[in-house]
C-alpha cells in the first residue's frame, strides 16, 4: 500500500448558515489522504497502474468552489465521498479546515475517514 497526501489545499467557498457566511466566500483548506495499493505502479513505474492524484485533486476543487455548505461536516464528507468513488482507493481521510472561524482560534476543522470493506463499499 502506498499513502497519497494533498496538503493544504487552499480554497475559497461558501460555508456557513449566517446571512453573511452564505453572501461572502470564506477560506477553507483541505487536506486529502488515501491509501491504495500500489505494486504494479511502483514496479512498472507506469502511470496506468496508479491513482491520478492530479484529476482527484481538481474534482476536489470543483466541488468546494463551486458548492455551498452550511456546515464544514457536511463539505469534508463529500470530498470524502468523491475520494472513495475511486475504486482503487482502499482509504481515506480528509480535513477541512475553516482559518479564523473562531475568535482567539486558528481554526475549527472537521475531519472524517473511510475503509472499503471487503465488499468493495466504503
Amino acid at each position: 500500500m502506498v499513502t497519497i497526501r494533498i496538503k493544504n489545499l487552499r480554497l475559497r467557498t461558501y460555508i456557513g448558515f449566517n446571512e453573511e457566511e452564505m453572501e461572502k466566500r470564506q477560506d477553507v483548506v483541505v487536506n486529502v489522504r488515501f491509501s491504495y495499493k500500489a505494486d504494479e505502479a511502483a514496479e512498472t513505474d507506469d502511470v496506468k497502474y496508479a491513482v491520478n492524484y492530479r484529476t482527484i485533486t481538481k474534482e476536489i476543487i470543483a466541488l468546494v468552489e463551486d458548492g455551498r455548505f452550511k456546515l464544514l461536516e457536511r463539505l469534508a464528507a463529500d470530498v470524502l465521498e468523491l475520494v472513495m468513488d475511486n475504486p482503487l482507493i482502499a482509504s481515506a481521510e480528509v480535513e477541512v479546515d475553516k482559518p479564523h472561524a473562531l475568535r482567539f482560534s486558528d481554526s475549527v476543522s472537521a475531519a472524517v475517514r473511510a475503509d472499503r470493506l471487503g465488499d468493495g463499499h466504503a
